[in-house]
């Protein structure tokens, strides 16, 4: 990975990490002093403490994909310490489609008259759990490439000791 690449990555991954931040602390700051500036026909307080815990999730996958780039900039990705930050990717993902679900149910009451928006709401759900099964899938190809990477370093072991 160039160092370009590296440098733009952890640039997106900062401001969005910022991002999250700035919604985190904006949402906490309304549901603490009270100043709803809506008129109360949502539950908007389940919904910004979903938000919250939302972005939270959000923000634990930012950093593990910080780490994981740190690892690949190093060349130390293929070991089983990257596992640890690949599966904080997959929890961080779940947990965001569970908070989805949590918006999706929420809604509903709102919806009796349109339930197509619940239906598409569930619908986008399970298509974040789809992101989080290719991820999976991602992991079983590191995994394996991590085992040839412990083969080859014994291999070459064996044959620097023939030789």
């Amino acid at each position: 990975m160039g160092k370009l690449t590296v440098r733009a990555l952890r640039a997106v991954l900062a401001v969005v990490l910022a991002g999250t931040v700035f919604v985190q602390v904006g949402m906490v700051w309304v549901l603490v002093t009270g100043s709803d500036p809506e008129d109360g026909s949502m539950p908007l307080t389940a919904l910004r403490v979903i938000t919250i815990l939302g972005m939270g999730s959000v923000q634990v996958a930012l950093v593990c994909v910080w780490r994981l780039v740190a690892m690949v900039r190093r060349g130390t990705v293929f070991s089983h310490a990257a596992f640890r930050y690949v599966n904080g990717v997959i929890g961080a993902i779940v947990a965001v489609a569970l908070m989805w679900f949590a918006v999706t149910a929420v809604n509903a009451p709102g919806q009796r008259d349109d339930p197509g928006v619940t239906v598409i709401m569930g619908g986008i759900g399970l298509a974040i759990l789809g992101v989080a099964l290719i991820v999976l899938v991602l992991r079983m190809l590191l995994a394996q490439a991590v085992a040839r990477d412990v083969e080859a370093t014994q291999m070459q072991a064996e044959l620097d000791e023939v030789i």
